[in-house]
């Protein structure tokens, strides 16, 4: 297991969010299984369960993301998971640019478990969806306090504004997948 402190961008302070650790918690030949886990929820606002289902501009609100991109590529895809059930998923051509819907032959599955002030928030892709490892790896989340309080957290950020496409924030590695 891979496991990721996020930090949280000086320029958007949580309210009472303490920390947002990211986990790659398997990484096999037939998928991926990502977690997030939140502490300190005690004014965390999370999306009402609709059920799964593509949808853009999950990043309004308290959203999980994943960034991948191949070394030497200014190719990358973008990811985003809402407790909701909702995702999306995008490629681009180079930073912020060639923007495309990225088809999925799988849908991501996703689970919110809640206990006191934590939330733990896991998802699985099929290995299938993604490009060949190893990849340049961004984990990030768009936390939403009450009073529309938003704080954005990554590995790295660059030293502006929150970026999470920036190549700052692709600040890991997710390698090739283990045998089975």
């Amino acid at each position: 297991m891979q496991t990721y402190r996020l930090i949280c961008h000086p320029d958007t302070p949580a309210l009472k969010v303490r920390s947002v650790d990211a986990y790659v918690v398997r990484n096999r030949d037939n998928y991926l299984h990502f977690r997030w886990r939140i502490k300190g929820t005690g004014a965390l606002i999370v999306p009402e369960f609709v059920g799964p289902g593509r949808e853009d501009g999950l990043w309004q609100t308290t959203c999980f993301e994943l960034f991948l991109g191949a070394p030497d590529s200014d190719s990358y895809h973008e990811f985003n998971f809402s407790p909701s059930g909702r995702w999306a998923a995008y490629d681009f051509t180079g930073y912020r640019e060639g923007m495309a819907e990225r088809a999925m032959v799988a849908p991501p599955q996703s689970q919110e478990r809640r206990h006191a002030h934590i939330l733990t928030f896991d998802v699985q892709l099929r290995a299938s969806v993604l490009p060949p490892r190893p990849l340049q790896l961004g984990l990030t989340a768009v936390i939403e306090e009450e009073g529309g309080v938003k704080s954005y957290w990554a590995i790295a950020h660059p030293p502006c504004a929150p970026d999470f496409h920036a190549p700052t924030c692709f600040a890991a590695t997710l390698p090739p997948p283990e045998q089975t």
